[in-house]
């Protein structure tokens, strides 16, 4: 008979008292005639036996964590908020940073694909176009990815998965949690060696098609108080279209300091440097003609990011702990680009060599406070400052170098931004193993621009505009521990969208001036349900509704003046769900190591405009905003010897912009929908010994001709099937 945990103590209280009575009805003490007491003579009774398997809650929590984050994560509450936890030790070699298998276990994050390595492209639940992730924050360690976190949230650079060992996906309170951008936080977690591990290094050697070769060395350890990895990694690739090549480079070194068990001090260094040429985007009726035509192959982009990170944490005793963060990045965003001429249209007579710089600083500093039974209470504080020039050159020869300035200026703007938050949440404890976390959270950004020299096609002054918001951001979580490993929570929380540079003033056209739009808010429900119900399953289901409010588009006044607005309001509702089995967990197969995992997730969305300054925009379904997103997979795994995984995503078909209308007419057709498509990626890796491993795999198995991706300039054609193969040596 197996009984829970939770019975167990009133159990045992019952069966000691049931002892008691009867030893107390069988055994008389007797006194002599002092009246002090004598040896007592009892019987003893022999009581029916009772087996007691009483399953230990440390294994229902380790359980949980295969899938989600703790509910206090360091100086971090997350319990009620929603949250998904991908081990990626515990899947196949990622080659290539394949974003679809990267994120198969990451419900609702949609990747929209351009084959280069220097822009990525994300979106969530219908809540803004996924040009260059604008909407989601992407994190790695706890530290925003985004070119200018406040004036410039785009995402250029995205470090290796083989130097990662965690993807941590987090929704519903995660603005509270973070800072800016409505939902989610996607934080990428880098691989850290453990205190006192030994001497190690690790090559990895891969080859595959389109002139695929990657290669990633990797060494780590420790000495005493001191823990080191540093690794070096290139990846470079023909790609499938001409002037599609591209390469990337990247270095780490991460070292720590332990001058007790209680204090930790560490610095991070990321460098990431890549370069792809941009063989232009495509029109229907070319994409139907040739998938690998090129309009435009002298067209190409840069991108350098250099990150340092120095962090403490110390635990002061009596649940105290302080975990504080500093950081500076810069980042060198450069491109060369020129119109779209494809056989037998002439060529351009001139090109724009542009180049973005970005120096950004910033601090966190979180302290948490456990109290009580199980309560806990976290303050902090983030600083963020970013200096931004903005700078481009026109230029008659279409293959100028990246650092020529010959050029004739054609746009000169000094950009800055400036951000600051409190906030404060604590989870209470409260008797039937409910629990409440009240949460708040008050920021302050400020942008300016100052431009000196503007397009020579435009008629409007030059921008020099700053603003300044302040957003008080509350939110509020329930939950409820019930039966086995379960778990209901509800989470309504606010979050917001920062004021960007283009927000204020668009470079490109003749924005009128005038005040600068509200910054946009969402509000989001979160109703769902998680846990463990019996060995080797996991699932997470939950109801959301997010309103989002005050977006900002540029509104054409007439034939020459445009202004940007806050044009209307959404709604995005839908379900959520993951189920995670492992087969073999009930079984002894799981004991030596074994699994054998299906996963599937989705996320089924009704979104729709409710308000709009636009005529006629009332109803319609916004941008990149599919019916339903798919993602399944199996993966078979043997401890130290075998990953073998077969996944799949499926995307209902999509407006690519929010009008729902097609653009364009004949040779330059755009069809209002990108149409649905499902792919399969096949992965595995074979550990033939402690030393020697193959890796092997095929993207796109069944050659599904398809794009997911589309600008006013055209389409981007997805990747066809690719394969790879290649080797791991370990010492």
């Amino acid at each position: 008979m197996s009984i829970p945990r939770i019975a167990v103590l009133p159990l045992a209280v019952a069966l000691a008292l049931t002892s008691a009575g009867a030893l107390a009805q069988q055994a008389t003490p007797s006194a002599d005639a002092t009246g002090d007491h004598v040896q007592v003579q009892a019987s003893s009774t022999n009581l029916p036996a009772v087996d007691v398997n009483a399953e230990s809650w440390r294994e229902t929590l380790k359980a949980k964590l295969e899938h989600m984050l703790p509910e206090v994560d360091g100086t971090k509450i997350t319990v009620t908020k929603k949250t998904t936890v991908t081990h990626l030790d515990e899947q196949p070699s990622v080659i290539g940073n394949n974003l679809d298998q990267l994120l198969a276990r990451s419900p609702g994050i949609q990747v929209s694909q351009q084959p280069t390595p220097t822009q990525f492209n994300l979106s969530y639940r219908g809540l803004g176009n996924p040009q260059e992730s604008e909407y989601v924050l992407v994190m790695q360690d706890g530290i925003p990815m985004e070119s200018d976190w406040i004036g410039f949230p785009t995402l250029y650079a995205m470090p290796l998965v083989q130097s990662l060992s965690d993807v941590e996906l987090v929704r519903g309170g995660s603005s509270l949690l973070y800072g800016p951008e409505p939902a989610p936080v996607i934080n990428l977690v880098s691989r850290r060696p453990a205190p006192g591990a030994p001497f190690s290094f690790t090559s990895e050697q891969v080859v595959g098609d389109h002139g695929l070769y990657s290669t990633y060395n990797a060494v780590e350890g420790s000495s005493g108080r001191w823990t080191y990895r540093a690794d070096a990694a290139y990846v470079g690739s023909d790609g499938t279209r001409a002037n599609a090549g591209s390469q990337m480079r990247q270095a780490d070194l991460y070292v720590d300091y332990r001058p007790n068990a209680q204090q930790l001090w560490w610095l991070d260094l990321h460098v990431i440097d890549a370069a792809s040429g941009d063989p232009g985007r495509l029109s229907y009726p070319q994409w139907q003609a040739n998938p690998q035509a090129t309009p435009t192959p002298y067209n190409r982009d840069w991108v350098d990011r250099d990150q340092i990170v120095l962090g403490q944490r110390s635990e002061f005793g009596d649940g105290w702990l302080f975990e504080g963060k500093a950081w500076f990045a810069y980042q060198d965003l450069a491109s060369r680009s020129a119109a779209n001429a494809l056989p037998p249209q002439p060529l351009p007579t001139s090109t724009t060599l542009q180049d973005e710089q970005f120096r950004t600083t910033g601090a966190d500093l979180r302290l948490r406070k456990k109290w009580g039974q199980g309560n806990a209470f976290t303050i902090g504080t983030t600083l963020f400052h970013g200096n931004d020039p903005f700078r481009q050159w026109t230029s008659s020869d279409l293959y100028v170098d990246r650092y020529d300035r010959s050029g004739t200026p054609r746009l000169v703007q000094a950009r800055t931004s400036d951000y600051a938050a409190v906030f404060a949440e604590n989870v209470f404890r409260l008797p039937h193993r409910f629990h409440i976390v009240p949460s708040v959270r008050l920021e302050h950004e400020r942008v300016d621009v100052d431009e000196t020299v503007k397009p020579p096609f435009l008629s409007r002054p030059l921008i020099n505009q700053a603003d300044a918001r302040t957003v008080p951001l509350f939110g509020l979580g329930i939950g409820n521990d019930f039966g086995h490993g379960n778990e209901t929570y509800f989470n309504v929380s606010q979050g917001w969208r920062p004021l960007r540079y283009f927000d204020m003033a668009s470079p490109f056209a003749n924005i009128l001036p005038g005040q600068a739009p509200d910054p946009s808010k969402s509000l989001s429900y979160e109703l769902g349900v998680h846990g463990v119900p019996t060995t080797g399953l996991y699932y997470d289901v939950s109801l959301f509704w997010i309103d989002f409010k005050n977006q900002i588009e540029a509104v054409q006044l007439n034939n020459v003046d445009v202004i940007e607005v806050n044009t209307g309001d959404t709604r995005s509702r839908g379900l959520e769900g993951q189920l995670n089995y492992d087969f073999f967990a009930p079984t002894a197969l799981a004991e030596h190591g074994e699994h054998l995992e299906a996963f599937i997730n989705a996320s089924l969305l009704n979104a729709r405009y409710v308000a709009s300054a636009i005529p006629g925009q009332v109803g319609k379904i916004p941008a990149y905003a599919p019916r339903y997103l798919l993602k399944a997979g199996v993966t078979w795994r043997v401890e130290q010897r075998i990953k073998l995984s077969l996944t799949a995503v499926s995307s209902a078909a999509q407006f690519w912009q929010s009008s729902d209308q097609s653009l364009g007419s004949g040779a330059t057709y755009l069809p209002a929908r990108i149409p649905a498509y499902t792919v399969l990626d096949v992965a595995g890796d074979w550990q033939l010994n402690r030393s020697v491993k193959l890796l092997a795999g095929i993207s796109n198995l069944t050659n599904r001709q398809y794009y997911d991706r589309v600008w006013q300039t055209g389409l981007e054609p997805a990747f066809g099937r690719t394969w790879y193969t290649g080797i791991a040596l370990s010492l």
